[in-house]
């Protein structure tokens, strides 16, 4: 587990862009596990939908990369972060709303120099909302 005070020591984001609330699991270069507390007042709600509240679908996607940020994640080089360099296969397949907790899964399936690959999921209660294969370029801060 990671405290919010860890979580923003490992990735560079702040509010209203630091999209996890909470890390379960990490194994470095391997894998992490987090979630989100999707609330009425994140501030995307104002704007996309306020009559029908959907969380955008990028956001979902930006979340899983910072989840994936937190497995690359290296103690030892702190000047590093992975940037988002492409997605494949990716497909949404449950609207994901206020009151929901996203669940975030991400596994490092290739590391290679500047290079890394890693799948995907967001569920919600158990049913996947999105999964992705997704591709980051590490850089020199």
């Amino acid at each position: 587990m990671m405290t919010s005070n860890e979580i923003k020591q490992a990735l560079p984001h702040r509010y209203p862009f630091l999209l996890v609330d909470r890390v379960i699991e990490v194994e470095a270069g391997k894998q992490a596990r987090a979630y989100k507390n999707v609330s009425h007042n994140d501030p995307f709600f104002e704007g996309h939908f306020p009559q029908f509240p959907v969380m955008p679908g990028v956001l979902i996607l930006e979340a899983l990369a910072q989840t994936a940020g937190l497995a690359m994640a290296n103690k030892e080089e702190t000047n590093k972060i992975g940037l988002f360099a492409g997605v494949d296969k990716c497909r949404f397949k449950k609207q994901v709303v206020p009151g929901d907790q996203l669940h975030l899964a991400a596994e490092i399936t290739r590391q290679k120099g500047a290079i890394a690959k890693a799948h995907v999921i967001a569920t919600v209660d158990g049913e996947i909302a999105c999964e992705a294969d997704m591709m980051f370029a590490m850089a020199e801060v």
